[in-house]
């Protein structure tokens, strides 16, 4: 098979960098970078957080090839801010919004197993003439026309 071995696909190698930068010389206050070991999930997230700030002009990603694990990212600025920083402020902001999304996820699975829990313990209190619940038609049981 063709195909790389999954673990090429994430894990840098000794001499391999995860981000290069370069300087665009035909376009002004524009750069292209390269980040290494990630994909169109990345990119996009990236691309769309550079488009949230109001100095940039252009951004853009492509995948060279689907065999390649890296991506190209192009940045345009005004001038006011380099693509530099734009790159790593749109990074940090996505950085923060990922771990409000991943606080707010586990908060919401905390409360689901609270109210599981709370569940559980009202119907064994409430388990009714047939002992054990699980046993018997109960109210709401498709048996109960």
């Amino acid at each position: 098979m063709n195909a790389p071995n999954r673990f090429e696909l994430y894990v840098l190698g000794d001499d391999e960098k995860s981000l290069e930068i370069t300087d665009d010389t035909k376009i002004p206050n524009a750069a292209t970078i390269k980040v290494v070991k990630q994909d169109h999930t990345m990119a996009n997230m990236i691309r769309a957080q550079l488009l949230a700030n109001e100095h940039i002009l252009f951004a853009g990603y492509k995948v060279p090839h689907p065999l390649e694990p890296y991506f190209l990212l192009k940045v345009q600025t005004d001038g006011t801010i380099t693509p530099t920083q734009a790159f790593r402020t749109a990074c940090q902001l996505l950085i923060a919004q990922l771990d409000s999304l991943q606080r707010e996820f586990k908060r919401e699975f905390d409360l689901q197993a609270i109210n599981d829990v709370d569940s559980n313990q009202a119907m064994a209190s409430r388990a009714g003439a047939y002992g054990d619940y699980g046993v018997g038609p109960r109210a709401g049981d498709y048996a109960d026309f």
